[in-house]
């Protein structure tokens, strides 16, 4: 754990100061039960003595009510000591993760081919360019109406979205996952036990007057789903698409992506979401891995994958895996799907667990992005631009635009 916290750039000394926590609980639950067990002890001598004996056993009597109080008192500070420095502690690093922060990654594999504009005799257009010409994507007056960071996706951009998410749902449910629409508002223990209130605390809205957050991702709300629950092995893996509006405060972003629709306050998500038995995680988080370059294939973008480093990871995760697309008028490859082995981490903070054979321990559980929708449309526009402003639809989205094979400017 101590090479996992430095591994992470996190505080190594959390682990002493839990380590010392536990053995403070461990100690005075000890001494808790001694003095328990003398005063019961006490109880019947004292219903046997009689005169002085009896009044000094009275007297122990009395001081050892007190001290069986202030035993408890500090048990029970021990204990919730321990449960918060537990609740501070990221996730184990797995030992194949590369060792470093967000720059640290090391490419896994490339897809696709990256298109030579000035080959084609045109400077491509950036994705907002191409947005408002095809009367897809309205920022002025998404900040009008909501602040900076927010927008309206109108006409064909709406049509995009819904096709985006049609068919990120039929993939999804084709390879066995089961469709879910999520609540967008969970509790704090939803929130907390999916790792989502440490590292990450700085970016999610919440309603204080009603104590609920605002999920950053489904993942929250997947993963609560079974909340206190034992689940029976036989039923494993569990497989989830959830599909939810996804808020985020980008604290920490000011200056970066402030154009067009790529770093945004709201944005629409499909989510997949496993339960596995721990020693099946690491194959279903190839899986995982597998289902999103399909996903990123279909669409018909150049893609490369990433091992993300150990100080890009987030608290949960043990291993990440990113897609991140090629976007032309940035020059550079960009996230747009991750996925993340979260191993027992959610599952033992949310108190869900498997049974077999009778005996009941905690499973694990994995997420991937399969289309954050924003995004998505960025990359989509951006790769498959024409010289005049027009927009190629990848064919396996035409099915859900009604057969349509090029998206027009609507406006000059």
């Amino acid at each position: 754990m101590r090479a996992s916290q430095r591994a992470r750039g996190e505080d190594v000394a959390l682990v002493d100061a839990l380590l010392s926590a536990d053995e403070r609980r461990r100690s005075s639950g000890v001494r808790f039960d001694e003095l328990r067990a003398e005063q019961k002890s006490l109880g019947k001598l004292i219903g046997r003595a009689t005169g002085d004996e009896k009044s000094e056993l009275l007297k122990r009597a009395e001081q050892l009510k007190a001290d069986v109080k202030a035993a408890d008192a500090e048990r029970d500070a021990a204990d919730t000591e321990t449960q918060e420095l537990l609740l501070k502690l990221s996730n184990l690093v797995h030992p194949d993760v590369p060792v470093g922060g967000e720059e640290d990654f090391v490419t896994l594999e490339t897809h696709g081919t990256v298109r030579d504009f000035s080959a084609e005799g045109f400077e491509p257009k950036d994705h907002l360019e191409l947005g408002q010409l095809l009367g897809a994507i309205d920022v002025e007056r998404g900040a009008k109406v909501s602040g900076s960071r927010f927008y309206f996706l109108t006409g064909v951009g709406a049509l995009l979205e819904l096709a985006l998410v049609n068919a990120a749902m039929a993939q999804a449910t084709a390879a066995g996952f089961t469709p879910m629409l999520t609540p967008a508002l969970v509790r704090p223990q939803s929130m907390a036990g999916t790792g989502f209130l440490g590292q990450a605390a700085q970016d999610v809205y919440h309603l204080d007057k009603d104590d609920l957050y605002l999920v950053g991702t489904s993942e929250v709300a997947l993963a609560a789903y079974h909340m206190d629950e034992i689940l029976e092995a036989g039923k494993l893996p569990l497989r989830y698409a959830g599909f939810s509006p996804c808020f985020r405060r980008e604290a920490g972003s000011h200056g970066k992506d402030t154009r067009g629709i790529f770093r945004v306050h709201q944005f629409d998500k499909v989510e997949m979401f496993s339960y596995v038995a721990p020693e099946e995680s690491q194959e279903e988080h190839r899986r995982l891995l597998e289902w999103e370059k399909q996903w990123l294939t279909s669409l018909e973008l150049p893609f490369r994958v990433i091992d993300v480093a150990s100080g890009d990871l987030g608290s949960s995760a043990a291993r990440k895996y990113d897609c991140e697309a090629w976007i032309p008028t940035q020059g550079k490859y960009r996230e747009l799907t991750s996925t993340s082995d979260c191993t027992e981490f959610q599952s033992r903070r949310l108190q869900i667990r498997m049974r077999e054979d009778k005996k009941v321990r905690p499973l694990a559980t994995l997420n991937g992005t399969l289309c954050a929708v924003p995004r998505t449309i960025v990359a989509i526009l951006e790769n498959h631009q024409q010289p005049d402003g027009s927009v190629r639809v990848p064919e396996a989205l035409r099915p859900y635009l009604g057969g349509r094979e090029i998206l027009e400017p609507v406006a000059k």
